[in-house]
C-alpha cells in the first residue's frame, strides 16, 4: 500500500513539476518577446534634427537614440503626404497596394471643409478605401497572434483605433465628433503622455508584451510650441514662423525623452525594440505661420520624402550610425515581424533591415507622389503625380497623369546635389532608361490596387 501509495505520490510530483515547467516556459518566452514602439514624428525635414547637422534646432534626446541605434540617414517613406505614408508603414505595402493614395476622397460640398457636415459626407465616401485598406492585416493584427497587446496614439487616418488592429487606442473616428485623422488621439505629445503610461502599466501588469504607436501631432501645425521654446528659438530663427516650427521641433524631442525615460523606469530598456521614423517632410514657409514651401510636403524632392530611420534595440541591434545604405518606411513591418519570429506576409514589399545580406543586395527603392485628394480606389493611377526610384547616387522622378506642373523628367545625382538643383536627366540617357524601366517593373502606374 505504501509502495502504491509513493508511486502516486511520484505522479502527482511529477505532474506538478511538468506543469510548473511547461508556466516557467510560456513567462520566459513572453519576457523574450520584445516591445516594441513606433515613433512617428509629423511634417519635419530629414535635416531638422541635431544629429543630421542643423546648426540651430535642439533635439538631444532623438540625438542620443541614433547614437544608441541603427540609424539609416538615407531613409525614405513612400509617399510625401501623411495618410498614404501612415498606411504604408503599418502594412508593409506601398499606396497602390493598399488603396489609401490622398488624405481625402475628391467631391464637391458647398460647405467649407473640415466643418461637421463635411466630414459626415467624407466618410461616406472614404469607406471604399478603408475598405480596401482593410484587407490587408496590420502589424497590431499580425502580433497580436503572439499575445501582444497594442495601443493607438496620435496621427491616424483609418477610422476607430479597433479597425486598425489595435487592442487600445485614443482615436474614435467619429466625423459628428471630428473624427478624421486621429481626433481624440491627437492630444497625445502635446497634452502629456498619460494615456501611453497607462496602457503600459496595465501591459506590465498583466505580463503582456506591447507594441505602441506613437504619432504625435508635432511638430505638425499649428505651431503653438511653449512659450520658453519658442524665446529659445527667436533670437536665432530669421522670422517668427520659423522660430515656431523649430521649437516645435524640439517639443516632440521632449515627449520622446519622456517616452524613452518611461520605457527605462520600467526597467524594459533591453527588451523594448524602438522604431522612428517621419510621415512626411516639411520646409517652413519664413513669411507665413503653419506654412509649408513648394519642394516638401506633397511634392517629391527629398525635403518630401527623405527621413532618417533608426532601429534600437540594445544587446541585439548593434548602433551603427550608416550613411550609405538605402532604407525605407516600407520594411518597418517586415523588419518588426521577423523581430519577433514572425513571417512577413508574402505581399509585403519591405526587407528586414537587420538582415546584411538583404541590405547589401538592394539596389533600389521607390517612392509615389499622389493628389491629396482620392478619385477612385481602384483606379490610383488617375491622381498619380509622380513615381520617383532612387538607385545609388541617383534618383529619378517621372512625372504622372495628374502632374500638371511639370511633365519632365526629372534626374539628380542627390549626393552631389541634395537639394535637388540640377536636373542631369539629358545628359545621361542611358542612366534616365535604365531607372524608367526599373520604375515599370515596379508599378507601371496602371496597375491599381493589388
Amino acid at each position: 500500500m505504501k509502495l502504491i501509495l509513493l508511486n502516486k505520490n511520484c505522479k502527482r510530483i511529477t505532474v506538478s513539476f511538468f506543469f510548473f515547467f511547461i508556466s516557467v516556459c510560456v513567462a520566459f518566452g513572453q519576457s523574450e518577446k520584445p516591445n516594441i514602439i513606433y515613433i512617428l514624428s509629423d511634417d519635419q525635414s530629414w535635416t531638422d534634427y541635431g544629429f543630421m547637422g542643423h546648426p540651430h534646432i535642439e533635439t538631444p534626446r532623438i540625438d542620443e537614440l541614433a547614437a544608441e541605434g541603427l540609424t539609416f540617414t538615407r531613409g525614405y517613406v513612400t509617399a510625401p503626404l501623411c495618410s498614404p505614408s501612415l498606411a504604408s508603414i503599418i502594412t508593409g505595402l506601398y499606396p497602390h497596394q493598399h488603396g489609401i493614395t490622398g488624405n481625402d476622397p475628391e467631391f464637391t460640398f458647398e460647405k467649407p471643409r473640415y466643418q461637421t457636415d463635411w466630414q459626415t459626407a467624407r466618410s461616406r465616401l472614404y469607406k471604399d478605401y478603408l475598405d480596401e485598406f482593410q484587407k490587408h492585416p496590420t502589424v497590431p493584427q499580425l502580433l497580436q497572434k503572439l499575445g501582444y497587446v497594442s495601443f493607438q496614439s496620435g496621427k491616424w487616418w483609418g477610422g476607430h483605433w479597433k479597425e486598425g488592429g489595435f487592442t487600445d487606442g485614443m482615436t474614435h473616428g467619429d466625423p459628428k465628433r471630428g473624427g478624421r485623422h486621429g481626433d481624440e488621439g491627437l492630444k497625445i505629445g502635446r497634452e502629456g503622455m498619460t494615456p501611453i503610461f497607462d496602457f503600459m502599466d496595465q501591459a506590465i501588469a498583466d505580463k503582456d508584451p506591447f507594441f505602441i504607436w506613437y504619432a504625435p501631432f508635432l511638430p505638425h501645425s499649428p505651431h503653438t510650441p511653449p512659450d520658453s521654446l519658442l524665446q529659445k528659438y527667436l533670437p536665432k530663427a530669421p522670422t517668427q514662423a520659423v522660430a515656431a516650427y523649430w521649437a516645435m521641433c524640439e517639443w516632440l524631442d521632449i515627449t520622446v525623452g519622456q517616452l524613452l525615460d518611461k520605457v527605462e523606469e520600467e526597467g524594459l530598456t533591453d527588451n523594448t525594440l524602438v522604431v522612428f521614423v517621419t510621415d512626411n517632410g516639411w520646409i517652413q514657409d519664413p513669411e507665413r505661420p503653419n506654412r509649408y514651401a513648394p519642394g516638401s510636403k506633397q511634392d517629391p524632392q527629398d525635403m518630401g520624402i527623405r527621413t532618417p530611420i533608426i532601429y534600437k534595440w540594445p544587446g541585439k541591434i548593434t548602433p551603427r550610425m550608416d550613411t550609405q545604405n538605402l532604407t525605407s518606411s516600407i520594411d518597418m513591418a517586415v523588419t518588426t515581424l521577423e523581430a519577433v519570429g514572425l513571417d512577413p506576409l508574402p505581399n509585403m514589399q519591405g526587407i528586414n533591415v537587420l538582415d546584411k545580406k538583404a541590405l547589401s543586395k538592394r539596389k533600389q527603392i521607390y517612392s509615389m507622389d499622389f493628389s491629396h485628394d482620392m478619385v477612385a480606389v481602384e483606379k490610383p493611377e488617375q491622381t498619380l503625380e509622380s513615381r520617383m526610384v532612387i538607385s545609388g547616387s541617383w534618383k529619378l522622378i517621372d512625372p504622372g497623369a495628374a502632374n500638371g506642373d511639370n511633365q519632365e523628367v526629372l534626374l539628380y545625382d542627390i549626393l552631389k546635389d541634395p537639394m535637388e538643383t540640377k536636373n542631369l536627366a539629358d545628359s545621361h540617357p542611358k542612366v534616365v532608361k535604365k531607372l524608367l524601366a526599373s520604375l515599370d517593373k515596379w508599378w507601371p502606374g496602371g496597375s491599381g490596387p493589388n
